[in-house]
C-alpha cells in the first residue's frame, strides 16, 4: 500500500525565527549606533556655533570699547593722572599700581590682571561732541571744593557735564566731578551734590592752585564711556558709568564665556625719540604696566601715555558637555588654552598666557567642555591725537 508524501507544516521554524531575531537585533543595535553618532555630532556641531557666537559677541563687545577708548583724555595735563572719583551709583574705577602705591589713573584701558584667572579690563573715553574744551583756574580751589572759578566759560560747559580738574604740571592728582549749574555768563562752574549730580564727592582731598590748574569737559555724564568688562561665573559682564541702571551692578553681555585676558601694547621710546604726534608703535606686549618712560618709577603719569595699543582675547566654552564613559574620567579638553602666543606685530614678541578655564562652582570637570579662543589687537587711535606738552 502506497503511503502518501507528508507535507510541512505552514510557519516558520525554530531556527528560522532565531535567526530572524538575530538579524533584528544587529540591525537594532546598527540603528542606536547610527543614531547615538548622529545625536553626538548634533551636539558638538551645536556647541561648536555657541562658542563661535558667544566668543565673536564678546571680542567684538571689548575690541568696540577699545576702538574709542581714550577720547577726551589724551592731553598730557590729564593723561594718566591719579584721579578721585566717587559716583553714588556705584561705578568705581580701577585701581593701579604706581610705585608703591595704588592709584586710579585716567588712561584709555587699565588692565587689572589676574595671572591665569580672567582680567578685569577698563576702557574710558569722553564723549564731548567738541572734542575736550578746557578752562583755567583763576583762584584756588581747596579739597572738596564745591565752586570753581574760570576765567570764562566756553562752548560745551554744561549742566550735568562731566569734568577734570588737574594741575597743568603733570604728575598730581586729579578730580572728576559734575557741573551742576548752567550760567552761561558767569565765570564759574558750580559742584553742588544731590539732584542727579552723581559724582560731586566733597571727600575729595585733592588742592588745586589759581593758574595753575585747568578744567577739561568730558561731556554728558549720560553718555560717559567708563565701562569695565569682566568673568563671573562663566559669563562675560559690564559695569558701566552710564547709563545710571548699569552703574551700580553688572550686567550680562554674553554666556558661556570663561575668560577675557589682555595686554598693554607699549612704546618703549624715551627721551626725545618718543614723538607720539609722528604716531605711536607697539614694541612691547606686557599685562602690567612698565616703566616706559624711563623715568624711574612704574607707573607714573608719562607710562600710561606710551600705550598704542591694546591685546586682547576671549575664551569661549561650548554648551555641549562631552560624557566620558563610566567611572572615566573626560578627556574632551586636555590642555588648557594658552593665548597671546603669536608675534603682533611681526617682529614684536608674543607672551603666551596659559587661561584657568575652569569654573567656579561648576561640579563638572573643565576637560568635559570644548573650547575657542578668540583674539585681536586693538590700535588706541586716539592716543597719538594729542596736543604738544
Amino acid at each position: 500500500m502506497m503511503r502518501a508524501p507528508s507535507r510541512r507544516a505552514p510557519g516558520f521554524s525554530l531556527v528560522e525565527l532565531m535567526v530572524s531575531v538575530a538579524i533584528g537585533l544587529l540591525a537594532l543595535l546598527f540603528a542606536l549606533r547610527m543614531v547615538g553618532g548622529a545625536e553626538q555630532t548634533r551636539r558638538s556641531a551645536l556647541g561648536g556655533s555657541d562658542e563661535m557666537q558667544n566668543g565673536m559677541v564678546a571680542l567684538f563687545s571689548l575690541a568696540n570699547d577699545a576702538g574709542g577708548a581714550g577720547y577726551g583724555l589724551n592731553d598730557p595735563i590729564i593723561a594718566g593722572c591719579n584721579t578721585q572719583f566717587s559716583d553714588t551709583a556705584g561705578y568705581q574705577l580701577a585701581p593701579a599700581t604706581r610705585g608703591t602705591t595704588t592709584v586710579t589713573p585716567l588712561a584709555p584701558v587699565v588692565i587689572e590682571s589676574h595671572g591665569a584667572d580672567p582680567d578685569r579690563i577698563s576702557f574710558y573715553a569722553g564723549t564731548s561732541v567738541g572734542g575736550t574744551p578746557t578752562l583755567r583756574l583763576t583762584s584756588d580751589a581747596a579739597a572738596g571744593a564745591s565752586q570753581l572759578d574760570v576765567d570764562r566759560i566756553v562752548y560745551g560747559f554744561s549742566q550735568g557735564d562731566v569734568l577734570v580738574v588737574a594741575p597743568e604740571q603733570p604728575g598730581g592728582d586729579c578730580r572728576l566731578v559734575q557741573r551742576s549749574d548752567n550760567d552761561q555768563t558767569a565765570t564759574r562752574v558750580v559742584l553742588a551734590s544731590g539732584g542727579g549730580m552723581r559724582f560731586n564727592d566733597s571727600t575729595s582731598t585733592a588742592t588745586f592752585k589759581g593758574y595753575a590748574a585747568r578744567v577739561f569737559d568730558l561731556g554728558p555724564a549720560a553718555n560717559l564711556a567708563f565701562r569695565s568688562w569682566s568673568v563671573a561665573d562663566g559669563y562675560l559682564q559690564l559695569q558701566a558709568a552710564a547709563p545710571v541702571d548699569a552703574a551700580g551692578q553688572a550686567s550680562t553681555v554674553a554666556e558661556d564665556i570663561v575668560s577675557i585676558k589682555a595686554q598693554y601694547g607699549i612704546d618703549t621710546r624715551t627721551g626725545s625719540a618718543f614723538l607720539p604726534q609722528d604716531g605711536l608703535q607697539v614694541s612691547r606686549w606686557s599685562a602690567t604696566m612698565i616703566d616706559a618712560d624711563g623715568s624711574g618709577t612704574v607707573g607714573d603719569a608719562g607710562d600710561w601715555q606710551h600705550i598704542a595699543a591694546v591685546r586682547l582675547a576671549v575664551v569661549a566654552r561650548s554648551k555641549a558637555v562631552e560624557h566620558p564613559a563610566a567611572g572615566a574620567a573626560c578627556t574632551t579638553t586636555a590642555a588648557q588654552p594658552v593665548v597671546f602666543s603669536s608675534d603682533a606685530p611681526t617682529g614684536v614678541a608674543g607672551v603666551p598666557v596659559t587661561v584657568n578655564v575652569a569654573v567656579t562652582g561648576d561640579p563638572l570637570d573643565w576637560r568635559c567642555y570644548r573650547y575657542r579662543v578668540f583674539e585681536t589687537v586693538a590700535t588706541l587711535r586716539n592716543a597719538g591725537w594729542r596736543p604738544n606738552p
